[in-house]
C-alpha cells in the first residue's frame, strides 16, 4: 500500500510539473503576442546585465592565471633543466662545484615555492570567488519562472473578474428556456449554485495568485539585495588578487636575483683560474648583410658593374711576362738595389727577384717586419710605378692601394668597417691570409688612420663590391 501511494505521488508530482511547463510556455506565447503584460523590472535586468559581464569577466581571468601557472610551470621545468646540464658540464676539480650544485638546487626550490604560493594565494582565490556564481545564476533563472507564474496567475484571476461581472448580469436576468421554465423555487437554487461555483473559482485563482505573487517577491527582493552587492564587490576581489601576483613575482625575483649573483660569482672564479681559455663569442652577420665565410658579399644597392672591380690580393702575383720594359723592380727598403733595369731584353743581375715573385721574400732579408704586398705595374713617363707603399710613413704597414667607397655599408659585426659613399679605405694585406674570405678586404679608413695611426684599433674588414679601387 505504501509503495502504491508513493507512486501515486510521484505521478501527481509529475503531472503538476508538467502543467505548470504548459501554462508557462502558454503565457510567454501570450506575451511575445502581445496578448498578455508582462511584469518588468528595468533596474533588476540592469543588475542580471552586470552579473552576466561580471561572470565573462572571471572566467577569462580564471582561464588566463592558469595558462599563466602552466608557463610558470613551464620555465620551472626549462631551468631545471639548464642547472642539470651545468652540473653535468661541471668538471670535479673546478673550483666551486659544489657551490654550483647548492645553487642549482635553491633555484628548483624557489621555482617551486613561487608556483605553490600562485596556486594558494591566487588560484584557489579566483575559484572561490567564481564558485558563487552557478547558484546565483540558478537562481536567477528560477526567478525568472516565478515571475511568469506570476503573470499567469493575475492573468487568470484578471479573467475570472471580468467573469463575475458577466455571471451577475445573467444572474440578474435568466435568459435561458431551462431558467424561464424552471419553477420559482428551483431558479433560486440554479443561481445560488452558479453563484456558489463562481466565487469558488475566485477564490481559488485568488489564493494562487497571492501564493506565486509572495514566491516571486521573496526570490525577486533576496536577488535585489544581493547582485549589486556582488558587482561591487569585484573591484577589491580584482585588487587583492593581481596584488598577490605582483608581490608573488617581485619577491621570486628579488630571490633570484640573489642566486643568479652568487652563481655569477662562482663562474667569474672558474674563469680567473682558466682565463687563458676564455672563448670569445663572434656575433653573426644580419641577413640584410654580406655574409663573411666563404660567401660572396652582397651586390651594392645599385649593382653598378663599376663597384666590383676585379682586383687580385697579396697572395697572387703577377705573372712573370707582364712587366713592361723600363720598369723598375721592387726593391727592399734597407738593401742598395742590385737589379739591373729590365731595359732591351736584359736580364735581372744576380740576387735581384723576377717581376713574378712576392715582395715577401725581399722582407726576408731586411730589418723591417715581412709585408707581404701586390705589385701593380703601369707606365709613367716610361718607366713603372710600383703600388706597394711599405715603407713610407704616412701609410699603414704593408698598404697596397686605396679604394674609395661607392655606397654606404653598414657593420653588422665588430671586426667590419662601417663605410659612407665616399670614404677612402687603405687596403692593407691580413695578418693570417688564410683567414680571408672570398669578396672581402682588410683595410682601415684614410681618415682614422691619419688621425689615430693605431692600425690595431682602426682596421677591419669590408666587401669589396662596395668599393672601387683609386690607386
Amino acid at each position: 500500500m505504501a509503495e502504491m501511494g508513493s507512486k501515486g505521488v510521484t505521478a501527481g508530482k509529475i503531472a503538476s510539473n508538467v502543467q505548470k511547463k504548459l501554462t508557462r510556455a502558454q503565457e510567454k506565447v501570450l506575451q511575445k503576442l502581445g496578448k498578455a503584460d508582462e511584469t518588468k523590472d528595468e533596474q533588476f535586468e540592469q543588475c542580471v546585465q552586470n552579473f552576466n559581464k561580471q561572470l565573462t569577466e572571471g572566467t577569462r581571468l580564471q582561464k588566463d592565471l592558469r595558462t599563466y601557472l602552466t608557463s610558470v610551470k613551464a620555465m620551472h621545468e626549462a631551468s631545471k633543466k639548464l642547472n642539470e646540464c651545468l652540473q653535468e658540464v661541471y668538471e670535479p676539480d673546478w673550483p666551486g662545484r659544489d657551490e654550483a650544485n647548492k645553487i642549482a638546487e635553491n633555484n628548483d626550490l624557489l621555482w617551486m615555492d613561487y608556483h605553490q604560493k600562485l596556486v594558494d594565494q591566487a588560484l584557489l582565490t579566483m575559484d572561490t570567488y567564481l564558485g558563487q556564481f552557478p547558484d546565483i545564476k540558478s537562481r536567477i533563472a528560477k526567478r525568472g519562472r516565478k515571475l511568469v507564474d506570476y503573470d499567469s496567475a493575475r492573468h487568470h484571476y484578471e479573467s475570472l473578474q471580468t467573469a463575475k461581472k458577466k455571471d451577475e448580469a445573467k444572474i440578474a436576468k435568466p435568459v435561458s428556456l431551462l431558467e424561464k421554465a424552471a419553477p420559482q423555487w428551483c431558479q433560486g437554487k440554479l443561481q445560488a449554485h452558479l453563484v456558489a461555483q463562481t466565487n469558488l473559482l475566485r477564490n481559488q485563482a485568488e489564493e494562487e495568485l497571492i501564493k506565486a505573487q509572495k514566491v516571486f517577491e521573496e526570490m525577486n527582493v533576496d536577488l535585489q539585495e544581493e547582485l549589486p552587492s556582488l558587482w561591487n564587490s569585484r573591484v577589491g576581489f580584482y585588487v587583492n588578487t593581481f596584488q598577490s601576483i605582483a608581490g608573488l613575482e617581485e619577491n621570486f625575483h628579488k630571490e633570484m636575483s640573489k642566486l643568479n649573483q652568487s652563481l655569477s660569482d662562482v663562474l667569474l672564479s672558474l674563469e680567473k683560474q682558466h682565463g687563458s681559455n676564455t672563448f670569445t663569442i663572434k656575433a653573426q652577420p644580419s641577413d640584410n648583410a654580406p655574409a663573411k665565410g666563404n660567401k660572396s658579399p652582397s651586390p651594392p644597392p645599385d649593382g653598378s658593374p663599376a663597384a666590383t672591380p676585379e682586383i687580385r690580393v697579396n697572395h697572387e702575383p703577377e705573372p712573370a711576362g707582364v712587366a713592361t720594359p723600363g720598369a723598375a723592380l721592387p726593391k727592399s727598403p734597407s738593401q742598395p738595389a742590385e737589379a739591373s733595369e729590365v731595359a732591351g731584353g736584359t736580364r735581372p743581375a744576380a740576387g735581384a727577384q723576377e717581376p713574378g715573385e712576392t715582395a715577401a721574400s725581399e722582407a726576408a732579408s731586411s730589418s723591417l717586419p715581412a709585408v707581404v704586398v701586390e705589385t701593380f705595374s703601369g707606365t709613367v713617363n716610361g718607366a713603372v710605378e710600383g703600388g706597394s707603399g711599405a715603407g713610407r710613413l704616412d701609410l699603414p704597414p704593408g698598404f697596397m692601394f686605396k679604394v674609395q667607397a661607392q655606397h654606404d655599408y653598414t657593420a653588422t659585426d665588430t671586426d667590419e668597417l662601417q663605410l659612407k659613399a665616399g670614404d677612402v679605405v687603405l687596403v692593407i694585406p691580413f695578418q693570417n691570409p688564410e683567414e680571408q674570405d672570398e669578396g672581402w678586404l682588410m683595410g682601415v679608413k684614410e681618415s682614422d688612420w691619419n688621425q689615430h695611426r693605431e692600425l690595431e684599433k682602426c682596421r677591419g674588414v669590408f666587401p669589396e663590391n662596395f668599393t672601387e679601387r683609386v690607386q
